[in-house]
């Protein structure tokens, strides 16, 4: 077994080798097992989620183009006094990533009040100005989001970012939770663990919540995914199945006389609701991106006249945005009057002189990356980078530093993970689930990532990461 490393905060062993209470019966319980059952137990994993078909696809990668993610055995344990702040916390930053949404697209006051500069949200890209004066239903833009957390000590965690467009991997949480409970009935029993499973009817209550008309007695809901091809189609079609509605593809669509309709073996049948998993600039080849085959033609005029709603709301993009999130704890404090619970972590803007002058200087000890990037791509991790690899980075930076930000090396928690050796700590994240539409509902969880090689900081999937179930417990 490895030696823990005291420089990051282990969330199962205190300073002292000693169990901290919410890990004590696991603590007790690997004890008891043989060297050998955790490896037997992740082949049986392995076997479970292959059987499934549980993989995602890697763009651009030599290898075979769809893998099975790494599923560590080890819950992740946290108390419900760690999840009641967390969840505070994350309720509060939706609200008010909403609040700025709204305001962006209609009176921009946070710009007027000089709280955030307006070439930042005007220039950018993911600003939309057809949504411009256009307020969805509820006034809710972002209805389904995945909030990226990390935690440095026992009581701080850190918001990494906000996935506001199409956040992905609420399908992998609720498969963690089912093998884990068919794998180690006995010792998931010996817990009190919150529930996960309720989320399928939760996202559907969410989604028909915001259609057009609510007081209908049925809502038609459909998830509009760009295909087979895509990294994360298993998990549209796992939703799909779960909630009991079509998945569709743009040709299954179609606008007549303002209204979205789709295909059916009978007649056309109205949507309501479109749980769209493909980017802005597909979703209408007639606003948009005119050689787009995945969206529909005449889409966006028919969301525009209020006849169907899209969730996420186009535009969302700018909420989440790398360059913005250095701003979300004055937006916080512009649209609710209160200090962020969840902090921020620290973060340079390149485009600004005196930030680019700091990060070229430093960039063998910090974190830089592309703001719009996503997936562990693009990005430099300076403490283990070689010297080359920062020479090739700072002349790309210094060609573009409008599309960068760069943020300190924060020493992750850790968390027990089944490794070659043994047991031995291996570094995490956390990505909960959130839900707005009459309401805000938080899934008590969530995707828990893991960095699997020693001393690795990135835990994206498409990296060599791997995922863990999450425990809240309960009172």
């Amino acid at each position: 077994m490895e030696e823990s490393d005291r420089s990051h905060f282990n969330e199962m062993l205190d300073n002292q080798g000693n169990p901290r209470e919410p890990y004590c019966r696991l603590n007790a319980w690997l004890s008891e097992k043989p060297s050998n059952f955790l490896s037997r137990k992740s082949k049986e994993a392995e076997t479970i989620f292959r059987r499934l078909g549980i993989t995602f696809a890697v763009y651009g990668s030599d290898e075979a183009t769809e893998r099975l993610i790494p599923f560590d055995p080890i819950p992740r344990i946290l108390s419900a006094r760690e999840w009641k702040t967390i969840s505070a916390g994350i309720d509060q930053r939706v609200r008010a990533l909403n609040a700025f949404l709204r305001d962006i697209y209609h009176r921009q006051e946070i710009i007027k009040a000089g709280r955030i500069p307006a070439d930042l949200v005007i220039q950018n890209e993911a600003f939309l100005p057809e949504m411009i004066g256009f307020t969805p239903p509820r006034k809710v833009y972002a209805h389904i989001i995945g909030t990226d957390l990390v935690r440095v000590s026992e009581d701080e965690f850190y918001v990494l970012e906000d996935n506001t467009r199409t956040p992905s991997g609420v399908s992998y949480m609720m498969e963690n939770r089912e093998t884990m409970m068919r794998m180690f009935p006995d010792l998931f029993q010996s817990y009190r663990v919150a529930p996960v499973e309720h989320y399928p009817d939760a996202l559907r209550q969410t989604l028909e919540s915001v259609a057009p008309d609510p007081a209908k007695s049925a809502q038609t809901v459909v998830i509009l995914t760009p295909g087979i091809y895509n990294s994360a189609y298993f998990e549209h079609a796992f939703l799909a199945d779960s909630m009991g509605v079509e998945l569709v593809e743009g040709r299954d669509l179609f606008v007549d006389e303002g209204k979205v309709f789709m295909r059916t073996t009978r007649e056309p049948q109205q949507v309501d609701v479109i749980y769209r998993r493909i980017d802005d600039a597909f979703l209408d080849p007639l606003t948009f991106q005119p050689d787009s085959m995945l969206g529909v033609p005449g889409l966006f005029d028919a969301y525009r006249a209020g006849n169907v709603t899209i969730c996420n709301a186009p535009g969302t993009g700018i909420a989440d945005d790398k360059a913005i999130y250095a701003y979300v704890p004055d937006i916080i404090e512009f649209y609710t009057g209160q200090k962020p619970i969840l902090k921020n972590v620290p973060t340079w803007n390149c485009s600004k002189d005196d930030d680019l002058a700091y990060v070229l200087d430093n960039l063998a000890d910090i974190v830089v990356k592309e703001v719009h990037g996503s997936g562990g791509y693009g990005m430099l991790i300076g403490p283990t980078a070689s010297k080359r690899e920062i020479a090739e980075f700072r002349k790309v930076l210094q060609a573009n530093p409008g599309n960068y930000i760069a943020q300190p090396t924060l020493a992750l928690s850790a968390c027990p993970t089944h490794v070659a050796s043994g047991v031995a700590p291996r570094h995490v994240d956390l990505r909960p689930f959130v839900l707005i539409g009459d309401r805000v509902r938080i899934t008590p969880g969530g995707l828990t990532r893991v960095a699997l090689k020693k001393g690795s900081l990135v835990v994206n999937s498409s990296q060599g990461g791997g995922t863990k179930d999450t425990w809240v417990l309960e009172d």
